[in-house]
């Protein structure tokens, strides 16, 4: 199976430290306060974020619900907080979260990088009723960070 690397991003400012904006982003049970689609999540393994550790996500699109497991791939705090999402032993995405200082506050730039072949992306269209998952992303995480940057201000 060939994959076809596609990689989605979208930025935001906000009027608070990185350090904010950091517990705002690894918050899990709380994400779904601020995401369209993902419900929230819990901590499989551990009591944070940490390289290696596990979370199991819920997600909602219609009438359509699903849950992941999720690896944290990426986390320097509070500069970076980065997972992939895991079926079998196959990594489909990734999802990051960069944070940057700037003079008024943050910068906090989400980045979606699908991973998948043309059969599991049939497959995860399947499951979440989401045929164009990159355009479908795009919108969602400009919705996550304008409610991120909400709650941050």
């Amino acid at each position: 199976m060939s994959t076809t690397e596609r990689k989605v991003s979208v930025s935001r400012e906000a009027a608070c430290t990185p350090d904010v904006m950091w517990r705002l982003v690894t918050n899990l049970p709380r994400m779904g306060e601020w995401s369209p689609e993902n419900r929230g999540g819990e901590w499989i393994d551990a009591n944070g974020p940490a390289v290696g550790v596990r979370f199991k996500g819920r997600n909602k699109n219609g009438k359509r619900n699903w849950s992941t497991t999720v690896e944290v791939i990426q986390c320097d705090e509070p500069r970076a907080f980065g997972f992939s999402l895991l079926v079998g032993k196959s990594k489909w995405c990734d999802w990051v979260y960069e944070i940057e200082p700037t003079s008024t506050g943050v910068r906090v730039t989400h980045s979606w990088i699908d991973h998948r072949s043309k059969f599991t992306s049939w497959l995860g269209g399947v499951v979440s009723g989401v045929k164009d998952r990159s355009t479908h992303n795009a919108a969602n995480m400009e919705k996550t960070l304008d409610a991120l940057v909400r709650a941050a201000n």
